[in-house]
């Protein structure tokens, strides 16, 4: 049996007397599209932020591309080829949207990359997102929804194997949802492997392949969206508690 691309295996993550991760398992194959879902404080972004070497796990392992990475830090992690865009925004707000992006595709996974094959990576993230002719402007003049694009660029520029999207498509409009669906489906088909944190449960229909559901930092279900979303368990706990579909 093939080990899987990015796999963790019995993650726990305690702060003081909170347990954010309680023996967490996953598998994400190499091209696939993985959802993860669940209710507030369930311990999603602590699992991305476990994967990216933002924080260490108290118990358990993580692997990517058949080597333990664990400990290594999350400059390391980033030139490994896992990328990531933050619940949060955070754009360098008194750089340009080019600089921002220049950022990602110079310090990315090709450590002996020159300027010009930088600005070549820079410019191709900012056309597949959409913000070429936002190349000059400030970013912390932008709207959030414009500084999200800067920042899925800019993780995009430095040629990830995989991207970690932490609710990207959260307060756009339906027509942006489906726009960032089909992008997440383009980047699939040229080889690159998207585990995304979504609260938008129509996209995650759309996009996924398969889809995770944490709840209290465990996980309750794992499958296709289809299945997942019948799951009885994830129905009492996450679609039952108020939140929509959205199918």
């Amino acid at each position: 049996m093939t080990a899987a691309f990015l796999e963790g295996r019995g993650l726990v993550k305690r702060f003081g007397g909170l347990t954010a991760l309680a023996g967490v398992s996953f598998e994400v194959e190499e091209g696939e599209v993985v959802g993860i879902i669940g209710p507030n404080g369930a311990g999603k972004t602590t699992l991305f932020n476990v994967v990216t070497g933002a924080v260490d796990v108290d118990q358990g392992e993580l692997w990517f591309g058949g080597r333990p990475i664990l400990g290594l830090g999350p400059d390391q992690i980033y030139r490994l080829g896992i990328a990531r865009t933050f619940q949060t925004v955070r754009v360098f707000r008194g750089m340009t949207v080019f600089e921002n992006v220049l950022a990602g595709a110079w310090f990315g996974a090709d450590s002996g990359r020159t300027r010009s094959e930088a600005e070549r990576h820079a410019w191709w993230a900012l056309e597949t997102v959409g913000l070429r002719d936002l190349a000059g402007t400030v970013a912390g003049d932008l709207q959030i929804v414009y500084q999200k694009r800067v920042e899925l660029a800019r993780a995009l520029a430095g040629k990830p194997r995989v991207l970690l999207l932490d609710e990207l498509m959260a307060g756009l409009t339906a027509r942006e949802v489906e726009e960032a669906v089909a992008l997440l489906r383009r980047l699939q088909g040229e080889g690159m492997t998207v585990v995304l944190i979504e609260h938008v449960l129509r996209a995650v229909m759309r996009a996924c392949d398969r889809v995770l559901v944490l709840h209290q930092g465990r996980k309750i279900a794992e499958g296709r969206p289809e299945e997942v979303v019948r799951h009885p368990e994830v129905i009492e706990v996450y679609l039952g508690s108020g939140a929509s579909a959205g199918c």
